[in-house]
């Protein structure tokens, strides 16, 4: 039926036509491993699943609302095994990130306090949540952005300011700097 059309489209492009139906879409072992990832990613979310932190190809940790979650999505669209942990404190990391800093390639995400603190008050109001006064406390907010700077500096893990980025600027920001882990790591 669309024979002809497909022909013409070969003339056209100048390009052979392969005849296989989908074939744009090959279900090769980069697909398989695109899949695997994202399967992990989703497993390895919020803090879930830390006793595998060694599994990650990266780990991302920030305090709340500072885009872990879809910059960790993204990841994994690009093939990366990504586990994000929301930074409370500094007993909120896993051991074996403490006892070993540089087990996997560790990325802090960290913002503007006033930035965040908007942010966080359109969560707040998406929720119809006012009981939380300290989550959007721009004070609070400062002391949590400060503290997790001192964990990153501590642990000797590079940090990237995701204000005012799209998701896709800091990937590809983690990209590299998972690009010089793993050279150093060689």
């Amino acid at each position: 039926m669309l024979g002809n059309l497909i022909l013409n489209f070969s003339k056209i492009l100048n390009q052979q036509a392969s005849h296989e139906p989908s074939g744009q879409h090959a279900l090769n072992e980069e697909y398989y491993e695109r899949i695997e990832a994202i399967q992990f990613t989703m497993n390895h979310d919020d803090g879930n699943l830390t006793e595998e932190i060694e599994k990650s190809d990266i780990v991302l940790i920030g305090v709340s609302r500072t885009s872990k979650t879809p910059t960790s999505i993204y990841l994994a669209n690009k093939g990366f095994k990504t586990s994000n942990i929301p930074l409370v404190n500094e007993n909120s990391l896993p051991k074996k990130l403490k006892d070993n800093p540089q087990l996997t390639c560790v990325i802090g995400l960290n913002t503007e306090p006033e930035r965040l603190a908007d942010i966080r008050k359109n969560r707040m109001n998406s929720l119809r949540e006012t009981e939380n006064k300290k989550y959007v406390s721009l004070d609070n907010i400062k002391n949590e952005i400060i503290e997790a700077k001192k964990t990153f500096q501590k642990y000797k893990w590079p940090s990237i300011d995701v204000t005012r980025k799209s998701v896709e600027e800091t990937a590809a920001s983690i990209i590299k700097i998972h690009e010089i882990y793993l050279n150093n790591v060689k």
